[in-house]
């Protein structure tokens, strides 16, 4: 048509492809400014810019041919069958996956292998590996996918990642070689290639040896792959009818690298299909979290951001309307059914063991104060004795006031931020009722990979070390005096999609801590959830690799050291013990509301 822009041209042609590569007609592709994702059996590919160049054009087809792929090829049953329980076993039976279907792409089709290879590029310019130091730095889902990637197509090792999988090279080649020389006869039977896998794996002692594939895994798949898509399919109509929450669903399922636990959750309770996005998504497109070694940083160590101009502090209400918050609020609520009682029942172990600590307690037999009417009877009786007195004791327990920071990044979509927006509500709830006052706050940034900072700093001529290079965006949910009641709503906005981006959790602990400072109660607590270290690839791109992970360290220290705050940490899959003191991690995102009332109850019981 005349007044069809070349954008809408090129959309056009990319649904029509990847239709054909799906063999699915109902696949529809569309553009987004974030990380590419799958909603059902629609995909959205990085938006190209007006002039539509060849590699912005390569890299959107590249995202378009990877879903249809994995459409085309992924049986998401049998993948999920299988799928281990540790969170770097899964990441890697997930990047193998991966490398099987796409390099079903590369080998058969031509004009696809450019295309798979310009998104490649894009995927390691996100990654960890594109930054790595040391072997310690190297995540081994994405060497391993590059790895297999190369075995099975031939293609090289993209220049980026090139020097990160050399680092671990030798030692995945000494224990695995013959795995990765197998993998070609079973490209196109994806039982063949996950068992393959999971022995590979085992041999890397990164899967448990007791992981052991089930048998008629063949018989079976087929028809329930029949099941899963139709039950899809259903899925997709039904969701059709209301804008919202397929999109906050995306939200919740986008995977990350290394974090696939949400997706997890939200299957064995039975949320959302097998067929349903997310299962292996594109984990490499959004923040690497991991635990690598901690690099000391020097004594002379310096932190600053490179401009605070685009910065905000924004009220959840300011961000959503009230109506949206509604709606997504609900969505919340029917998420998280069958948690609130198990959480509810926890929380009012606390309220017990709170109240037990503010009940009135009395000095008896005293020379003076309040005449004890329960001992009348003894004057009565003798009336030589004297009248007996009592006397109430000062209540050691104190004005407090808790701060839950909840990290609002991308790796915490899906299961871990659902849980933890109504374990927040529901201990300030608890607390509420025992006169203890709860602030609840989060932090994101305002775009992917830098926003209007790293477009600043490009205007600037890019000056060399510029510091943390991205909008910070923290958001109040409740303030301490506000009753929860009228906050309740707001909580809902963490199931916004496009809400949870980056995190530079430094800069969110010394925010939170001068609010908590500000307030005039006698103890002041501060409990941090997250799921891992600082994330930001505008920042780490320019600055040495430890930048972020070193204020973080830094603040942590100088808050438990100096600071009259209680500083408390829930890592959810990732340890953080390693940067807080006080602090417990759990594997399994269930425990998070029982383990929140488990640590305040230690606090207050130590006090």
């Amino acid at each position: 048509m005349a007044d069809e822009s070349p954008i809408d041209r090129f959309k056009l042609a990319l649904t029509g492809a990847a239709r054909a590569i799906a063999h699915d007609p109902e696949v529809e592709i569309g553009f987004t400014a974030d990380a590419a994702y799958e909603s059902g059996k629609t995909v959205r590919v990085p938006m190209p810019s007006r002039n539509l160049s060849a590699a912005e054009a390569s890299e959107a087809r590249g995202f378009a041919d990877s879903f249809a792929l994995r459409l085309r090829h992924h049986n998401a049953a049998m993948h999920m069958r299988q799928r281990p329980q540790d969170g770097e076993a899964r990441a890697c039976y997930d990047a193998i996956e991966r490398a099987r279907y796409e390099a079903i792409g590369e080998t058969e089709f031509a004009g696809m292998r450019d295309n798979l290879s310009a998104m490649q590029d894009q995927r390691i310019a996100g990654s960890a590996i594109a930054r790595a130091e040391s072997a310690d730095d190297v995540p081994l889902d994405a060497a391993l996918g590059l790895l297999l990637r190369e075995q099975l197509t031939g293609q090289p090792i993209p220049e980026a990642a090139r020097s990160g999988v050399d680092m671990v090279r030798d030692f995945i080649e000494s224990r695995a070689d013959e795995d990765l020389q197998q993998f070609g006869d079973a490209l196109h039977d994806q039982s063949a290639f996950q068992k393959l896998g999971l022995d590979m794996l085992r041999h890397l002692d990164i899967a448990p040896a007791q992981l052991e594939p089930e048998d008629g895994l063949d018989d079976e798949d087929g028809d329930e792959q029949d099941v899963e898509d139709d039950t899809s399919e259903d899925k997709d109509d039904s969701d059709s009818d209301s804008s919202d929450q397929p999109e906050t669903r995306a939200e919740g399922t986008e995977g990350e690298e290394g974090d696939g636990e949400e997706q997890d959750e939200r299957e064995a309770d039975g949320e959302i299909g097998e067929g349903d996005p997310g299962e292996d998504g594109d984990e490499m497109m959004l923040p690497q979290r991991r635990n690598s070694p901690w690099q000391d940083i020097p004594e002379t160590f310096d932190y600053q951001p490179f401009t605070e101009e685009f910065d905000e502090v924004v009220e959840a209400t300011d961000l959503c309307d009230v109506e949206e918050l509604d709606r997504l609020r609900a969505y919340l609520d029917s998420q998280l059914a069958g948690l609130a009682g198990v959480v509810t029942r926890l929380a009012n172990r606390l309220q017990r063991r709170l109240m037990a600590q503010q009940n009135r307690s009395w000095s008896f037999d005293q020379e003076e104060g309040l005449l004890d009417a329960a001992r009348l009877a003894r004057v009565v009786v003798s009336p030589g004795h004297s009248l007996s007195y009592k006397v109430e004791q000062e209540q050691e327990f104190k004005d407090t006031v808790v701060t839950l920071l909840i990290d609002n990044s991308g790796s915490m979509r899906g299961r871990p931020i659902s849980i933890a927006a109504i374990s927040a509500d529901i201990l300030a709830r608890t607390l509420e009722r025992c006169g203890v006052k709860v602030e609840i706050l989060g932090f994101t940034t305002r775009a992917w990979k830098g926003g209007q900072s790293r477009e600043k700093w490009l205007a600037d001529g890019r000056p060399v070390n510029p510091g943390r290079l991205n909008d910070l965006r923290h958001i109040i949910y409740k303030k301490a005096d506000e009753p929860m009641r009228r906050a309740r709503r707001s909580l809902g906005l963490m199931m916004r999609e496009g809400l949870l981006k980056e995190n530079i959790d430094g800069e969110a602990l010394l925010w939170a801590h001068e609010r908590l400072l500000a307030r005039s109660e006698d103890r002041r607590i501060m409990m941090v959830i997250s799921d891992g270290a600082p994330v930001d690839d505008s920042t780490l791109s320019v600055n040495n690799a430890g930048y972020l992970e070193g204020h973080l360290r830094s603040v942590i220290e100088w808050i438990e050291k100096a600071s009259p705050v209680q500083l408390v940490a829930i890592g959810i899959g990732h340890d953080v013990t390693r940067y807080y003191k006080r602090a417990v991690t759990i594997m399994d995102v269930e425990q998070l509301g029982g383990t929140i009332i488990e640590q305040l109850v230690d606090l207050f019981e130590r006090e």
